[in-house]
């Protein structure tokens, strides 16, 4: 709920959440965010989390507060506004929409004879999805909760929530696929594609709320290559497009000596590129996610996929005729 006054907005229910994510594993530089096979699947927009004890709450009601009335001075009868009146409407509205938002009117002096056995959960968005509207469906009310539950609404904080939060934080490297030929390609020559072993690794990112003993870690593995070639005269290896995991790799590099077999992974331009154009060569990597965390909890996350494109020129081989 958010109040304004005097030029400053007071955000309530707009806090920026305490969760932290880290990579445990992956290179978070230059790297993307996997894009959900399940296209009905989303990491949510918003959550409740404990945030605020009855003492906090006090002295929030308390900084807003308006001031005592001062002894009034003779003033300019042409002076249209008492400033220090304004002032005081101002604060009081400032402080009603604190105590609407914390509902004091429901406890007792802020609960503070529950002090230390709860805390006020409060909405906050999703860091990734603060542009998103459903990121606004947390933010009516704060909820009162005693310690060692949960409150019955939708997305309170939870292992679960933590590891769908670090699923879009997973640092996925670009689809960057290794060719041989690596340049120009030839009509009816094959053509090998594989992923560096070295790059294409598991990644995880671990997601906590301090002081809650929450936590979660989530974790996604490249298991297959889909290749379109991006024209019907062509053919792929295998004929799906489809290149998994094998032996801890996708696809195989070219070695010299292997030119007549066919490639694990790999694809046949049947039709040379034409006028300086090309062939936009789409590699999709897709990654199996799952996740564990607090208590033994885990379970699968869909998977997800993250594709490059590449401009492919193919060539006639030329022949002489003597």
């Amino acid at each position: 709920m958010n109040g304004s006054g005097g030029g400053e907005k007071q955000s309530v229910g707009a806090k920026a959440t305490r969760a932290r994510t880290v990579v445990v594993e992956g290179d978070k530089g230059n790297s993307g965010s996997l894009k959900p096979q399940n296209t009905s699947w989303e990491a949510p927009a918003c959550w409740y989390e404990p945030r605020t004890s009855p003492k906090e709450l006090k002295a929030l009601m308390k900084k807003y507060e308006p001031d005592k009335p001062k002894k009034k001075k003779e003033t300019n009868p042409l002076d249209p506004a008492d400033h220090d009146e304004i002032a005081r409407k101002i604060q009081g509205q400032a402080q009603g929409f604190v105590g609407e938002y914390y509902q004091v009117d429901k406890y007792k002096n802020y609960n503070l004879d529950k002090q230390g056995k709860g805390m006020f959960w409060e909405g906050v968005p999703n860091p990734n999805k603060k542009n998103d509207p459903k990121a606004n469906d947390c933010m009516k009310h704060a909820i009162w909760v005693d310690k060692g539950e949960t409150p019955d609404v939708p997305n309170a904080i939870s292992p679960k929530v933590l590891a769908e939060y670090a699923y879009d934080e997973l640092p996925i490297p670009g689809t960057d696929v290794e060719i041989s030929p690596k340049d120009k390609q030839t009509v009816n020559l094959k053509t090998w594609v594989w992923l560096d072993k070295a790059k294409f690794k598991p990644v995880t990112v671990r997601a906590e709320l301090p002081g809650t003993g929450l936590w979660a870690e989530t974790k996604a593995e490249p298991y297959a290559l889909t290749l379109e070639p991006g024209t019907t005269d062509a053919q792929t290896y295998p004929a799906s497009g489809k290149c998994v995991i094998e032996h801890g790799s996708i696809g195989e590099p070219y070695t010299k000596g292997n030119s007549n077999q066919t490639p694990p992974c790999g694809l046949t331009y049947h039709r040379a590129t034409q006028g300086g154009g090309s062939f936009p060569l789409k590699a999709t990597l897709t990654w199996k996610v799952s996740w564990n965390g607090t208590d033994g909890a885990g379970d699968d996350l869909p998977e997800g996929s993250y594709d490059e494109t590449r401009n492919i020129t193919v060539r006639e081989v030329q022949s002489i005729v003597r």
